[in-house]
């Protein structure tokens, strides 16, 4: 079972970053992405091990961005890969009821994560980031429609990318499982609660996957 809103946490330093995880968890989030791919492996780990006190204190699940070396030391719930050469090891590096999930920006890629047996896949963005449309294509309604159309799959596909409270009506119009959002939950913390309505998401009305 993938919740339907993930929280991806932010922060200026990992201090931030918990105090916003701690916010999230306190606030009714059922799962938090972290990852810093800046901070040196030891500083990371420490981070982690101090979210997943956090996280476990409030049975919230704990995806951890690429590090699955970490994710296995703290006992993550999962891992979430950006990089596809990674796939061919990454099962067997994790404890068998970890969760494996990866990014997507494409159908391509989502064909070959299913290939690879992921839990779910993050696929976006939907908006273009602020500073810029950044290397990937934006794919909007319309591209999430098209991607979800042509895969006919029942492994939850989450949205990501700049998602707003106006556009989860659309996204999910478009088939799209749940979202995954940044900002706008970092901004305010009770907009989980607005974002948990919209989508129907509690912890009996998840996403049903088999794992």
């Amino acid at each position: 079972m993938i919740p339907k809103l993930h929280y991806i946490a932010q922060g200026s330093s990992p201090k931030d970053y918990l105090e916003n995880i701690q916010n999230a968890c306190t606030s009714g989030i059922e799962l938090i992405q972290l990852g810093i791919p800046k901070l040196v492996d030891k500083k990371f780990l420490k981070l982690a091990q101090e979210a997943r006190e956090i996280t476990s204190h409030f049975q919230t699940r704990l995806i951890i961005e690429d590090r699955y070396k970490v994710a296995k030391e703290i006992k993550a719930d999962g891992v979430l890969m950006t990089n596809p050469n990674s796939y061919s090891t990454l099962r067997k590096s994790l404890h068998t009821w970890q969760m494996m999930a990866g990014k997507a920006n494409t159908l391509q890629d989502c064909e070959f994560l299913l290939s690879k047996e992921v839990d779910y896949i993050i696929l976006g963005p939907y908006k273009a980031p602020q500073e810029g449309e950044g290397d990937h294509t934006i794919l909007g309604v319309n591209g999430f429609t098209a991607i979800i159309d042509a895969l006919k799959t029942e492994t939850p596909i989450i949205g990501s990318g700049n998602i707003l409270i106006d556009d989860v009506k659309d996204i999910l119009a478009a088939g799209i499982s749940g979202i995954a959002v940044a900002e706008e939950i970092t901004g305010d913390f009770n907009r989980i609660r607005t974002y948990n309505q919209l989508l129907n998401a509690s912890v009996t009305e998840e996403q049903r996957h088999s794992f």
